[in-house]
């Protein structure tokens, strides 16, 4: 039988990543019991909270490195900056 995760590459950058994301989902917790959040407006159409801006930056962010990998042969790590300069935009005036 197959391993199941033998189609992934496990390098330590994508390791990186999905440390981080789960870094990002428990700060989220510890933040959203320590102080509740409610919705508020900012740029987007929408009311949001934290827990929805934050979801919104990162398909965005998302978004970004997959246009940049389609678009273009310079550094995937300037679309990874690029991506995390609007998933802090997006946090904070969202």
């Amino acid at each position: 039988m197959e391993n199941a995760f033998a189609w992934m590459a496990w390098t330590p950058p994508v390791a990186v990543f999905f440390i981080v994301i789960v870094l990002m989902l428990i700060g989220m917790t510890v933040w959203e019991l320590k102080s509740p959040t409610m919705a508020r407006k900012g740029f987007l159409p929408i009311p949001t909270t934290r827990g929805d801006r934050l979801f919104i930056g990162l398909l965005v962010a998302a978004y970004v490195n997959l246009a940049w990998a389609g678009v273009t042969d310079l550094p995937q790590w300037i679309a990874a900056s690029i991506g995390v300069l609007v998933l802090l935009i997006v946090m904070r005036w969202g």
